[in-house]
């Protein structure tokens, strides 16, 4: 529970640190350490075998200065208010380091989702809406699939409000599935949204990418297609991605000589991300410990699963070679691990920077369900690149004016296009 609780605090004191270096007004910085609006409610539901259900659920509006709240709603076992509260929070700062109109919002059940039946996740999901309806909408809070949640369920979601206000509402929640209001490119959208990122860092860096080597750990969505992105879009090579085994319940590193093909890998991995070990074996691959990644000769290496993984012990273990880390999950690197890189010259390209690629396709998805007019995924990817590029360009220019580590830089950046919409705004 501590852990939990602590997830919110250290939201505010990341916060605190940047409100010093811009030099907010206490006041202001008071309403922005806090939500605007927080929801608790108590959802039940009708199981298969008759009984009666209650659970508890979440919404957290942070701040919609910008526009609209936007952010996942998760369903898990261990949701608390404070955890939903972190991560409202930092959807703020995403939303405005990715200079799209939405502020910063989250949503949870207090659930294991796979102790449900489908027609029991239909009618939890169909339940949260009905609490909630008269606080959603496109131009109030956009929520969307998080951890435990999927298109499928955001489709039930959005068939619930569009029952309850009486018209089909496909913008109220994004991450729908295609054919049902949902945005062609987001599958790929968060991996390539990192390599746009890595591609901008290494023109900045001077690097050749068709000679770098990356390191991936992970090799869910994210990864995946990051390391799609790194062979077929930069020409670099991939030396190894990671994965857990859900059957063997451990992780491992699969690399190859001549560098992974992360399509073959793609085609023999499972939906939860687990590679099939005799395939990949069979076909050439080296199976190590899950923990072997971090140890690559790499340029580039790409943390894409777990919080804390580059942490104050995995450093001692990094090649001396590597010069840029790309933040593909949320949290990957410590605060050891930023010291490290500051002491060493590495190039870091913060979290909500670098995998911002996934809210700003759904920004996308809004925007199609509003025009009800739906682009090529050539036209979403290519609008996405042309979006990250100039929000990387913005904490770079931030990291070299005030001569700050990027990841200050990007909150710097956040912070203050947050502070001067609320100012325009007569807020404060």
């Amino acid at each position: 529970m501590a852990e939990q609780i602590n997830a919110f605090q250290m939201a505010q004191a990341q916060f605190d640190g940047v409100a010093k270096l811009l030099r907010l007004d206490p006041a202001i910085a008071e309403i922005l350490r806090w939500p605007m609006r927080e929801f608790a409610f108590r959802i039940p539901v009708r199981m298969d075998d008759g009984s009666l259900r209650v659970f508890q659920g979440f919404r957290v509006q942070h701040n919609d200065a910008r526009g609209p709240n936007k952010g996942g709603i998760r369903f898990h076992p261990s949701e608390t208010l404070d955890t939903v509260r972190a991560l409202a929070t930092w959807m703020t700062w995403k939303c405005a380091v990715a200079d799209i109109p939405l502020g910063g919002g989250k949503g949870g059940v207090v659930v294991d989702p796979a102790t449900l039946s489908t027609t029991e996740k239909e009618r939890l999901c169909r339940g949260w809406v009905q609490v909630m309806w008269r606080n959603l909408g496109p131009r109030i809070d956009v929520p969307a699939p998080d951890v435990g949640t999927t298109p499928q369920m955001m489709g039930w979601m959005m068939d619930e409000y569009s029952k309850l206000v009486g018209q089909y509402t496909p913008g109220v929640f994004t991450g729908k599935p295609l054919g049902g209001g949902g945005s062609e490119g987001r599958t790929e959208a968060t991996g390539f949204g990192v390599i746009y990122c890595v591609r901008e860092a290494m023109k900045h860096l001077k690097m050749d990418p068709t000679k770098c080597v990356a390191a991936i750990q992970g090799f869910g969505n994210v990864a995946q297609y990051a390391a799609i992105g790194f062979v077929e879009i930069l020409g670099g090579k991939v030396a190894c991605v990671s994965c857990w085994d859900r059957k063997d319940k451990t992780s491992y590193t699969y690399s190859h000589k001549d560098g992974i093909n992360p399509r073959f890998l793609l085609s023999i991995t499972d939906q939860y991300g687990t590679i099939d070990k005799d395939k990949a074996v069979a076909a050439g691959y080296t199976v190590e410990d899950g923990a072997a990644w971090i140890t690559k000769e790499a340029d580039v290496l790409i943390p894409a699963a777990l919080e804390g993984q580059v942490n104050a012990e995995t450093i001692k273990q990094m090649s001396g070679r590597v010069r840029l880390v790309a933040e593909g999950a949320n949290g990957p690197c410590t605060p050891e691990a930023d010291e490290f890189f500051k002491q060493h010259n590495i190039f870091n390209i913060p979290d909500f920077l670098c995998n911002a690629g996934g809210v700003t396709t759904s920004y996308f998805e809004s925007v199609q369900n509003d025009m009800n007019f739906y682009w090529t995924k050539e036209e979403v990817l290519q609008k996405l690149d042309t979006k990250l590029t100039q929000a990387f360009y913005a904490v770079l220019e931030m990291s070299e004016k005030e001569k700050v580590y990027m990841r200050d830089a990007a909150y710097m950046v956040a912070i203050d296009r947050v502070v001067k919409a609320m100012q325009l705004r007569g807020w404060v």
